[in-house]
């Protein structure tokens, strides 16, 4: 409407540039926000860099007469722009850049599905009907008289607003809530910046030409525009050049001790968590001496947990939980740096501190603390090349010292739990001690009472060959059976280190029904063996794996009423169609685990038994799924229940720390 309401040519052909000046950016950051709303930034960012070189290009060339050389005067416009020689290539480029937009929602808009495909179907839609209309008013450049309607197209433009506005409020397509923010975050920037650096500009010509070029206004403000835009990545990447090649030496330690950070979030054992953190930051800082204390919560002291450059002999190894160094320490909660708190000559605590450091040959001291609880402190000695710290060091180390003492505390949490699960290992493997001592007292009684009997009838019948021949064979029997008994019951109850070999699982089975035979024969249940006799060998720890049949086979004869049966069978399985397990089947004929428990009985502490301590399914569980297996259940009331204990024949084993692949 400016151009067209012009008073004069002049006027006209600046209102024409000016027109260009905002026409010319459109493609380009219409290609940027679908880019940003798909998500594409990062994949696409080479073309998008190179689409804003060639605005800026376009936007150079129109302050030249390139683009627009002239005024004509049309029947329906009363001024229009003449094409210049770069003209149509501008033309060609903006409809090239607008074809990108519309091939990456179109693209998007078939891998997309639901809400997010009809927000993008929306966005399409917009787009068509707005640059449809937008694009007709390049045709009266080509001086297209026959097309009345042409200039009139761009309002059509004004149909994109109120279609995405309708799709922002009724589908969500943005949350208008950060566009308005951002939008009046930018504007006020604007305002305080940006105008009066323009105002600025503007009367630096008057003064200095006495005259202004608007056209050459304009264009150093959008100069002004773009490298404020890209002035923050080119600094990062300048500030991270300059580290890499002038501060190598400290560009290097910084990386380093960024990388240890997200390498202890991976280490659970709280020793080498030390190891790691001391050695790391020492060689990163190339510092000769360090040590690292940890509180102990149930000693109540601070432990030397690793040192480097330091013996044993110069360094005390622990301090009281209340020693007043330490809670210097966790009453002021910043890094000590031994120098400056030399300056403090008439704070007598100050000067203690002081002594201390100066007794573990610390430069600075980091505290560790979480939980608003010191559990822990840094030393290191002084710094490679006698530098000072500086403050970029301290703040990296402050960093380090706060994911350090997450990290310890996880560790120490872990080790706790670890401990924890071994405690119910050995607590579950007592209680099914008390099971089966009953029993077997009554096992060992019988055949004590056959032997004790031949005893004493043999000083009468020594001499009757037939008798001491079967009296030798019935004790040599009853013995050899006692003993077994007792060996069984021994190899259960001793604690053991996890002990990987390949087994047999007949036979271990086969002990374990040994040992509740008597607990069977109480109840008169018949025990029925479907044993498969060429199972391969399965890499395991035989006293864990016996824990796992012993808790299942006692709760299948608790569940089993008297004259019941229970079922044990092994076979050989494929599972996801390449991988072979042994098999372990315990079904009874009891009354079976109603379906809203049968998820809860792998629960710790989860029970149903009066006298049960909930334990012994919750460590089967955990112990099949150390050896990489599983145990599943399938149950029906008055149907009986069924256990399987599927087990790799080939696994890779991690048992507190070890990984065996194949057993030899």
């Amino acid at each position: 409407m400016m151009t067209m309401n012009a008073p004069n040519e002049g006027i006209a052909f600046w209102w024409i540039r000016m027109i260009y000046f905002f026409c010319i950016p459109i493609p380009v950051i219409f290609l940027h926000f679908i880019l940003a709303y798909l998500k594409l930034i990062q994949e696409k960012k080479l073309m998008l860099l190179i689409s804003y070189l060639v605005c800026i290009l376009f936007l150079g060339l129109n302050c030249t007469n390139l683009i627009i050389e002239d005024i004509m005067t049309q029947r329906v416009l009363r001024y229009f722009g003449v094409p210049g020689k770069v003209y149509f290539l501008f033309v060609i480029t903006w409809f090239i850049l607008l074809l990108l937009c519309f091939k990456e929602m179109i693209r998007s808009y078939k891998a997309s599905s639901s809400y997010k495909r009809n927000q993008i179907k929306y966005l399409i839609v917009a787009s068509i009907i707005g640059f449809t209309g937008g694009s007709t008013t390049y045709l009266p450049a080509l001086n297209i008289e026959s097309l009345p309607y042409a200039p009139y197209g761009h309002y059509f433009v004004s149909l994109y607003t109120l279609v995405i506005t309708y799709a922002i409020v009724k589908h969500r397509l943005m949350d208008i809530n950060i566009v308005f923010k951002k939008g009046v975050t930018y504007a006020y920037a604007s305002l305080l910046l940006l105008i009066p650096l323009f105002l600025l500009f503007l009367y630096g010509q008057h003064v200095a030409f006495k005259a202004v070029n608007y056209t050459f206004s304009i264009f150093m403000l959008c100069v002004i525009v773009v490298a404020a835009y890209f002035f923050p990545k080119v600094k990062v990447r300048a500030e991270k050049t300059v580290e890499q090649f002038i501060f190598k030496n400290k560009y290097d330690y910084r990386k380093t001790i960024s990388d240890l950070s997200r390498a202890m979030v991976s280490i659970l054992n709280s020793n080498d968590l030390c190891i790691k953190i001391i050695t790391t930051t020492a060689d990163a800082l190339m510092v000769e001496k360090a040590s690292i204390y940890i509180l102990d919560e149930e000693d109540s002291f601070y432990k030397l947990y690793e040192s480097m450059g330091i013996t044993k002999e110069e360094i005390v190894s622990n301090y009281h939980k209340e020693d007043p160094f330490f809670k210097w320490i966790e009453g002021h909660r910043e890094i000590l740096i031994r120098e400056e708190l030399e300056r403090y000559t008439t704070d007598t605590e100050a000067m203690s501190v002081v002594e201390r450091m100066n007794q573990m040959e610390s430069e600075i001291c980091i505290p560790l603390i979480t939980k608003q609880k010191l559990i822990g402190i840094i030393n290191l000695g002084i710094k490679g090349r006698g530098e000072m710290y500086t403050n970029e060091d301290l703040e990296l180390l402050t960093t380090l010292s706060n994911q350090a003492a997450i990290a310890i505390e996880n560790a120490k949490l872990y080790e706790d739990l670890s401990k924890t699960r071994v405690l119910m290992q050995r607590a579950d493997r007592l209680a099914s001690l008390g099971t089966l001592t009953a029993g077997l007292a009554h096992e060992i009684r019988n055949p004590l009472v056959a032997i004790k009997t031949f005893t004493q009838l043999l000083p009468e019948r020594f001499d009757d060959d037939e008798f001491r021949n079967h009296f030798l064979n019935v004790t040599a029997g009853e013995v050899d059976r006692i003993s077994s008994l007792v060996n069984e019951l021994l190899d259960f109850a001793r604690p053991s280190q996890p002990n990987l070999n390949k087994e047999d699982l007949n036979q271990i089975v086969e002990k374990m029904l040994l040992l509740v035979a008597t607990e069977s024969h109480k109840k008169n249940l018949q025990i029925i063996k479907e044993f498969h006799q060429s199972l391969p060998p399965v890499v395991l720890d035989k006293e864990q794996i016996k824990q796992v049949f012993l808790n299942i086979l006692l709760n299948a004869i608790d569940a089993t009423p008297e004259n019941g049966a229970i079922t044990v069978g092994t076979k050989l399985i494929e599972k996801d169609g390449y991988q072979k397990y042994v098999q372990i089947a315990v079904r009874d004929t009891g009354r079976g685990i109603p379906k809203e428990d049968l998820d809860r009985i792998f629960t710790p502490f989860y029970t149903t038994k009066h006298q049960g301590s909930g334990l012994g399914l919750a460590i089967s569980h955990q112990i099949v799924r150390e050896h990489n297996g599983s145990i599943e259940v399938e149950s029906e009331e008055d149907q009986g229940t069924t256990f399987y204990v599927n087990l790799s024949i080939n696994p890779l084993l991690t048992q507190k720390g070890r990984t065996t692949e194949a057993i030899k």
